[in-house]
């Protein structure tokens, strides 16, 4: 059916929109600007912050762009007199309750506020007055809540309800009191949040960061008894070079491990290779469910905000994860075993630092089910947006680097494991393996692109020998809790099941890049990221975990088969039931 279109005018340039387009987007499609704040395409229309408004010939007030729909005949005024008198006083007003140590924030230079401030040439608070005062909550490993900061756009509210399903937020009290913040206006600490940091991704301000740990790596890197032991996620190689204004989707292997040199690290390892373990023994996990008739369908444990979710919201299904780590927990605890024993490094100096897309990870790392010998596997997490600020901090000029290599013998990796920064790469690298053991054949063509993409959801039938693998792949917690509803019906019919926490995965991590919401409008960055992932993996000379010669080494001369009982004590862990609330 032929949609109806609509003509209007808008700051008298002729536009024509289909019918039901909002003012906003009619004009964002004829190359007209209009600020906005609280707008978040598909995710928070809700007009509250005002700053979008428009003026329309022949009607009272304001129309608030961004939910006003377009009529036949309209005449539209985006940057009248009045319109930009509006909104500098919609603008003042909004940082007079704002707290404005813009020098020593995390987001200055990436605020939206910020910019708006510049644009409309703000150079005083006129409407100063009595400001709201709160606590900040600091308590949990991940996230740090400043509601001083918070300007009440609500779109950390709508990402958590509304995309991940989660609602650990929303807007509290009424008029001057109202605030964002949890039940009982508790910690996110003690509340249902999976510290998966979508929120901070959404956040325009400083409102919500995640915990500092660069403070810590920093003295380690500056004490000559502790050895430190760096390794990198692989997503955070295709996003860390847009921190320097580099173009979204920049593969920076080379500059990022460089970087890492500089700053003082004494080892640099890839944590493709923790992934490449991962798959050995989720891999034979699986196998080994599917031929004993094990509780199926598998479902990976990788992401720590994911396994968080379904502890507190479907213990009932606790049965069907992995017992696998995720890869850098893997990875710490080879590096605190098998490669301290082989350098006789005693491992109570060993000071492991992963630097993960992810927030979760904080919080994962301190896990006591994450220990060996008394020790945690992985010592300190940092974002990549942290190891941005650290190498800025260090005066290095990150795009001038030369590109250097991880260090041997626990650098090298497979495209397979570089390929779990992304949504459906854990399912793609784990069929690759599963499909060559169950068989014992070769696979003509190792690209399951059927589990590929930025879909929410994607549904599969994979044919290894002669077995039907039926396998679905979801990202995003509101997804996952579609999956976890057809598995806990009993309706599901899925052998094996990816999910990750974050929408794309990874690459579209809590701890990524933060993007503002008009470039997040204009450019599809988790296809951007995506795509050099998988650019990574096909230019690979290994592209199947179980062909890495440093993991078939090290199974060989320390852990014995995958499965086995030292790969358990190793590289395995138990989940339980979580309390959602402890308040």
């Amino acid at each position: 059916m032929e949609k109806k279109m609509v003509n209007l005018k808008i700051d008298d340039k002729d536009v024509c929109v289909e019918e039901g387009t909002t003012i906003l987007a009619a004009a964002r499609q004829a190359g007209i600007d209009i600020p906005t704040l609280c707008f978040l395409k598909d995710i928070n229309e809700i007009g509250d912050c005002r700053m979008c408004i428009t003026e329309v010939e022949g009607r009272k007030g304001f129309a608030t762009s961004c939910i006003q729909k377009v009529e036949e005949g309209m005449n539209v005024k985006t940057h009248s007199p009045a319109v930009m008198e509006a909104r500098r006083t919609i603008l003042d007003l909004i940082l007079s309750n704002h707290q404005r140590d813009c020098l020593t924030c995390t987001r200055n230079g990436n605020c939206e506020l910020q910019n708006l401030a510049v644009k409309f040439n703000v150079t005083g608070v006129e409407y100063e007055g009595e400001r709201n005062k709160h606590n900040i909550d600091e308590i949990s490993p991940a996230i740090v809540r400043d509601f001083n900061k918070c300007i009440l756009c609500r779109r950390c509210v709508a990402v958590c309800k509304n995309i991940q399903k989660v609602g650990a937020i929303d807007c509290i009290n009424r008029g001057f009191s109202s605030c964002i913040s949890t039940v009982g206006d508790h910690s996110l600490n003690d509340v249902n949040c999976t510290f998966c940091g979508q929120c901070i991704e959404a956040c325009p301000v400083g409102a919500l960061r995640e915990k500092d740990s660069t403070k810590e790596v920093w003295q380690k890197l500056k004490d000559p008894e502790t050895m430190v032991i760096v390794q990198t996620a692989p997503a955070v190689r295709v996003a860390l070079g847009e921190e320097f204004g580099m173009p979204i989707g920049t593969n920076v292997t080379g500059k990022m491990v460089a970087s890492l040199k500089r700053l003082g690290f004494d080892k640099v390892f890839d944590t493709n290779t923790g992934a490449d373990f991962t798959i050995m023994e989720e891999g034979t996990e699986f196998i080994e469910r599917l031929k004993n008739n094990g509780n199926l369908p598998l479902i990976t444990s990788c992401s720590p905000g994911w396994v968080k979710y379904i502890e507190m919201n479907y213990p009932e299904n606790i049965k069907y994860l992995s017992s696998c780590k995720s890869p850098h927990e893997m990875y710490g605890a080879i590096l605190k075993t098998y490669y301290a024993e082989k350098n006789n490094i005693d491992p109570k100096k060993i000071f492991v630092v992963s630097i993960m897309p992810c927030i979760a990870k904080k919080y994962e790392r301190q896990r006591n089910e994450l220990k060996n010998n008394g020790l945690y596997d992985v010592d300190s997490v940092i974002t990549t947006r942290e190891l941005a600020r650290m190498i800025k901090q260090a005066n290095i000029e990150f795009t001038s680097l030369e590109d250097e290599k991880f260090d041997d013998p626990l650098g090298e990796a497979s495209g397979a494991g570089a390929i779990f920064g992304v949504t459906g790469g854990v399912m793609e690298a784990a069929l690759r393996t599963v499909s060559e053991v169950l068989t014992g054949k070769e696979l003509d063509k190792i690209d399951f692109e059927q589990v590929r993409g930025q879909k929410g959801i994607k549904r599969a039938s994979v044919k290894i020998g002669d077995k039907e693998v039926k396998v679905v792949v979801a990202s995003g917690l509101g997804n996952a809790q579609t999956i976890m509803e057809e598995i806990k019906s009993g309706k599901a019919d899925y052998q094996f099941v990816e999910i990750m926490a974050c929408p794309g995965g990874c690459i579209m991590g809590g701890g990524q890049p933060i993007k503002s919401a008009k470039i997040r409008e204009t450019v599809d960055v988790g296809a951007e990221r995506a795509a050099a992932m998988y650019s990574i993996d096909e230019k690979s000379v290994i592209r199947k975990s179980h062909e890495n010669p440093i993991i078939k080494k090290i199974y060989k001369e320390y852990i014995g088969e995958p499965g086995g009982h030292i790969a358990h004590e190793l590289l395995h862990t138990h989940y339980s039931e979580m309390e959602k609330y402890r308040i």
